[in-house]
């Protein structure tokens, strides 16, 4: 679509709908920033804005507005399946999200990464493996970068590494990357998508405009995952932790291999990695796989893959205090998420849980538990549910606290010398913190306050 002279509303006025917004103006586009909470200021709004000319509206929307509009862009917050979108597509207005703007504003190459857990970690690291590889290179999407403040920057010979969240997929319309991953799909967001068939439907969109000449990477572990394999249009290529495959990127006896049609070649040893962690083997083996049909050679893959620390918020390293070790694992926002941090300590742990509510068991996550985690400090909106599903799993050292800054407190106390601390609260931090990357950076602070 020809943006310039258009009339476009951007719903939603933070990071994405001001980096839409934002992108919008540079095209020539006639802007609308719209947020329905009428708590805003519309100084507040114009504030984040560095062009003056969008037009900004707080409030209800009406029918007579929408009715003005050649294009809504949504932010990923709001669902495409509520109120507001539905009168735009009752009025048959297009409705895209911030990744269909950017896809089409932007030049270039995409390898698109999606999947209830491990998205962060291997965008980054799948960014850094195409950096080594690539002139002009970029990392987006729900990563904390998006997409729209890059898209005018891109070439023709640009790649971009794009994490995608299941929001954002809602409102894909023509976004087709090179190469695109779903790593899994476990309970989450079940509040928004309602089942988890529409959730796993809503990952395998990632695929939806593919075809035979681009890539879709696999999980050939999860069933969900295995079976998109049938239903869609791209060439597969699966990735395993536990199968030795024909064509596909496998770990067997400490050795990741990329098998091309039965030709094998090593890439690197889990020896040689410094990331923590069995489902970051996952992580590593999808980046691999993904890095290796966006045109970089193993060697690359391998100096990169070996060099690689873990990012920000994911099982991150914070500190010793008195000889305990205080893990950050607060992008642990749902109970697979939090598993595999149990799965990555290596001694008996002091947990923090608990968070907002987003309609998850806690029944898999308790029984991870397995004899490591020596007492459970809770918290927040899932505190009483949680404690429920522990006491009927047979685990009862919890411990219930108001405020995060109760938890830490009572966490270390309670850890022993040659212990950890570790924050992954297996929900959401909402209603306490405006994010999960709040939530760490707090729990940062306390760690260094207490060795000071």
């Amino acid at each position: 679509m020809e943006l310039e002279g258009k009339k476009v509303l951007v719903a939603g006025s933070g990071i994405s709908g001001i980096g839409a917004a934002e992108l919008l103006l540079k095209l020539g586009a006639d802007v609308i920033v719209y947020d329905g909470n009428e708590k805003l200021t519309k100084e507040e709004i114009r504030a984040k804005l560095s062009d003056e000319r969008a037009e900004i509206v707080i409030g209800p929307m009406t029918k007579e507005l929408a009715s003005q509009c050649d294009l809504m862009i949504l932010s990923p917050g709001i669902s495409a399946f509520g109120p507001l979108a539905m009168t735009f597509k009752e009025l048959k207005i297009p409705v895209w999200g911030e990744v269909e703007l950017a896809y089409q504003a932007s030049k270039g190459r995409v390898a698109a990464i999606t999947g209830t857990n491990g998205k962060t970690t291997t965008t980054a690291l799948l960014g850094e493996i195409l950096k080594a590889q690539f002139a002009s290179s970029f990392v987006v999407g729900n990563i904390g970068i998006p997409y729209t403040s890059i898209a005018l920057d891109t070439t023709k010979d640009s790649v971009i590494a794009a994490e995608i969240s299941s929001f954002q997929l809602e409102t894909i319309d023509q976004f087709r990357p090179q190469v695109s991953a779903v790593l899994n799909v476990t309970p989450d967001h079940l509040d928004r998508h309602g089942t988890m068939e529409n959730y796993a439907d809503t990952k395998l969109s990632i695929s939806k405009n593919q075809t035979k000449d681009q890539v879709l990477v696999l999980n050939y572990d999860d069933k969900l995952t295995r079976a998109m394999g049938a239903r869609t249009n791209a060439s597969v290529f699966y990735f395993s932790r536990e199968m030795d495959l024909h064509h596909g990127a496998y770990l067997k006896d400490g050795i990741f291999y990329l098998s091309i049609e039965g030709q094998k070649q090593e890439v690197c040893k889990v020896d040689e990695l410094k990331l923590l962690g069995g489902h970051n083997h996952e992580n590593v083996l999808a980046a691999i796989a993904v890095s290796y049909f966006m045109g970089v050679p193993v060697s690359v893959i391998h100096k990169v893959v070996t060099s690689f620390k873990a990012v920000e918020h994911r099982i991150e390293y914070v500190d010793m205090v008195n000889g305990v070790e205080y893990y950050n694992d607060s992008k642990g926002t749902n109970p697979d998420a939090a598993i595999k941090g149990i799965q990555a300590m290596k001694t008996k742990t002091v947990l923090i849980g608990g968070g907002y509510d987003k309609g998850a068991s806690y029944d898999e996550w308790i029984d991870a538990f397995d004899g490591k985690v020596s007492w459970l400090v809770l918290l927040g909106a899932t505190a009483d549910a949680i404690e429920k599903t522990a006491i009927a799993h047979g685990f009862t050292n919890i411990i219930k606290v108001e405020t995060f800054e109760e938890a830490f407190e009572t966490a270390s106390q309670k850890a022993k010398e040659g212990e950890a601390v570790l924050l992954s609260p297996a929900c959401a931090s909402w209603g306490m913190f405006p994010n999960y990357e709040v939530r760490g950076d707090q729990f940062k602070k306390l760690v260094y306050a207490l060795k000071r």
